[in-house]
């Protein structure tokens, strides 16, 4: 059996994808893998997402620069979540902009900005 059969895959084909900071811990994203980009990911060594939205692979960086270089990759115990441990490339994983996607945090029932933009997007994205 191939590692990849161990994965509990979603009706989809699908796995969600955590990505933190190999360094500081923190939650820099979310998305999706499938079969295919996660074997790209481990013989790239850099992550290759499943972009649900527009239904084909992304990797991650391909127009922003902003690659994600993995240090390890971890399944939780119900084998249906990855954990990608990473360095993040340009230090920038938000297509805000942003260090992280999580840059919203609630506060007395409104979602208020914790994070500032370190690049605009208008100049990440040609």
């Amino acid at each position: 059996m191939s590692w990849l059969d161990e994965i509990r895959w979603t009706a989809d084909g699908l796995i969600p994808a955590i990505a933190q900071d190999s360094e500081t811990g923190k939650v820099l994203m979310f998305a999706w893998m499938n079969r295919e980009s996660l074997q790209l990911t481990v013989d790239e060594g850099y992550a290759v997402y499943w972009s649900r939205s527009r239904e084909k692979l992304w990797r991650k960086g391909e127009e922003s620069g902003h690659k994600q270089k993995i240090v390890h990759i971890q399944l939780d115990c119900d084998e249906d979540v990855l954990l990608l441990s990473i360095e993040q490339e340009g230090g920038i994983a938000c297509h805000t902009g942003r260090q992280s996607c999580f840059y919203r945090r609630l506060v007395d029932g409104e979602w208020r900005i914790i994070e500032n933009v370190l690049k605009s997007p208008e100049h990440i994205y040609k």
